[in-house]
This record gives structure tokens, C-alpha cells and sequence, in this order.
């Protein structure tokens, strides 16, 4: 049982004992890597204010279960081998996540990229898989590059419904969210093509989703469409609490990764993954994550 649905559970035990609507759920702090749960002491939201938390998470259950068939050449943790090649780089990642969410309010992240085919897709996808193999730890990971959706290929699963679905007013968030061998890994396809993804994504659901969802999970794991060819990315980055720019070695010029990063503003901007550093064949065999400070930007690390 997962930390999150113990503190569901409890705050529900303490609003029926006391007959209130609203409960107070107590964080827990212990380090680096077990940071303070974001439960809300309130657990409703506008659309469904009378929602208890044991109903809610009981609706997240609910989520279709589907037998996943990962590409194991491109999912690090999906394959059985926990030392793969990669693996204690997506690690590294995740410690210096969690260490800057010490620092400030980072759930909702958005991962982009300045061009297609630098590794945006395979980055969202395995930083949520590393996040989720800490113990109690729930991610949800949304495909919201609705121009070229790629996740659901990638964790060998259906396409929709999806996103789009739910952006056009078609589904719920529950009816879009399905999980596979992972326990507390989620996952939100791109769902159906659509014409007019740029207006889909600004067009106010995006946010509503989040509010819907958000005290449910300890990460969500947003993979976005590049962010110098089209729009979506700054306008999905609005939504979100900051950005994570993967670049592509001897692919990404310096100028177009400049473009990329002014897209989005100082504060947003968390960390860029360098991928392909390696000249063996493996295509992701290394990564290196720079921190952002506020107005510094620190030196990569090699």
C-alpha cells in the first residue's frame, strides 16, 4: 500500500470520526530521496467539490490495467537488468530532482527538447520509471505531444483514449489513465490525431487536469513537442511547475538550444539532460544534468 493512499486514508478515517468536509493531512520529512508528500488538506476541487478522498483514490483504482509490452531496448527499467547501461545516470537525475524540490514547489514537470529526435520522449519515459521505483512513490506520465505521439509505442501499450480526448471534452481523467506492470507508475497517452493541437492544449482543460489529479501523485512527468518548431511547449510549461530541455550531443547547435531555453523563463527552467555524450553504439549511453539556480547558471558537469 503506497504512502499516499495510507494518508488518504487516514485524513478520510478523521473526517468521518469528526463529521466535517475537510480533514488536515500531516507531511513527513526524511531526506533527499523520501521528500514530504503534497497532500492537500483539502481533496475536492471544483468539478467534483463533494468527492471524498477514499472515493477518489478508489476511482484511481479503477484505471484499466493492460499488459504493457515496453521496448526494452529504450525502457532502462522495463527490461529486468536494474544496472543498465544508463540506469545510474536516471538516478542521479532523480537525486538532484528531488534536491531542488527541497528548494521549491517541483511536481509537475515538463520535458521538451529544441528539435525532434533528441531524446525528449526516451527521457520522460525513463525519469518516470526511475521516480516510481522508490517504495510508496506514485507518477503519472502524460504524452502530451499531440503532434507526434510516441510513449505509447514505447511502453507497448493502446494509443487512447488519451489526452486529446479529454482536452475535447470526451472523457474523464479516470477513463484516460491506465497502469501496466508498475504499480504506481500511471500513464495518459496522446490519444486521437487531431487537427488544431496548439489551441487543444491552451485551452484551459490542461490546467483542469492538473488540479484534478495532482494531490494523487508525488511526480507528473509531462512529455511535450519540441519547443522551437511549434508553440505547445511554452504553452503546456505555463501549466506546469518547471521544464527540463534534453539536448542531443553533436546534433543540437548551440544557437537552436539558446532559441529552445528562451522559449521558457528563467525560473521554469530546472535543468537541461545532455544525451548522447557516448561514441559507443548505445545511442543514450551517458547523461549529465545541469542544475539552474534562479539568475545562475552553473557550469556542466563532465
Amino acid at each position: 500500500m503506497s504512502r499516499i493512499h495510507e494518508a488518504l486514508k487516514r485524513a478520510e478515517q478523521e473526517r468521518a470520526a469528526r463529521g466535517a468536509h475537510t480533514a488536515s493531512v500531516g507531511d513527513s520529512s526524511s531526506g533527499l530521496q523520501e521528500m514530504p508528500l503534497q497532500t492537500p488538506s483539502v481533496f475536492g476541487n471544483a468539478a467534483a467539490p463533494d468527492a471524498s478522498f477514499a472515493e477518489l483514490d478508489a476511482r484511481l483504482a479503477q484505471c484499466p490495467t493492460l499488459e504493457w509490452k515496453p521496448d526494452t531496448s529504450t525502457m532502462l527499467f522495463m527490461n529486468g537488468n536494474g544496472g543498465a547501461r544508463g540506469t545510474e545516470e536516471y538516478r542521479t537525475l532523480r537525486s538532484r530532482l528531488y534536491h531542488l524540490r527541497e528548494k521549491t514547489a517541483l511536481k509537475k514537470l515538463l520535458v521538451t527538447s529544441a528539435l525532434p529526435k533528441e531524446g525528449k520522449s526516451f527521457t520522460a519515459a525513463n525519469l518516470a520509471q526511475v521516480l516510481v521505483r522508490q517504495h510508496g512513490r506514485r507518477v503519472l506520465l502524460i504524452d502530451a505531444d499531440l503532434r507526434r505521439p510516441r510513449l505509447h509505442m514505447m511502453l507497448g501499450t493502446t494509443p487512447g483514449p488519451g489526452l486529446s480526448e479529454y482536452l475535447l471534452g470526451d472523457a474523464d481523467e479516470f477513463s484516460i489513465m491506465q497502469r501496466g506492470q508498475f504499480e504506481n507508475l500511471f500513464f495518459i497517452p496522446g490519444g486521437a490525431a487531431i487537427g488544431n493541437p496548439a489551441e487543444l492544449v491552451g485551452n484551459g482543460r490542461m490546467k483542469m487536469l492538473f488540479e484534478r489529479v495532482e494531490a494523487m501523485f508525488d511526480w507528473i512527468i509531462v512529455d511535450s513537442p519540441p519547443a522551437v518548431p511549434v508553440s505547445d511547449a511554452s504553452v503546456l510549461a505555463k501549466a506546469c511547475d518547471g521544464v527540463l530541455l534534453v539536448v542531443r550531443s553533436n546534433a543540437t547547435t548551440a544557437d537552436v538550444a539558446r532559441k529552445a531555453r528562451q522559449e521558457f523563463p528563467d525560473e521554469s527552467l530546472v535543468g537541461i539532460v545532455l544525451n548522447g555524450t557516448s561514441d559507443e553504439a548505445a545511442p543514450y549511453a551517458r547523461y549529465y544534468y545541469e542544475t539552474y539556480e534562479k539568475k545562475e547558471t552553473a557550469k556542466p558537469q563532465g
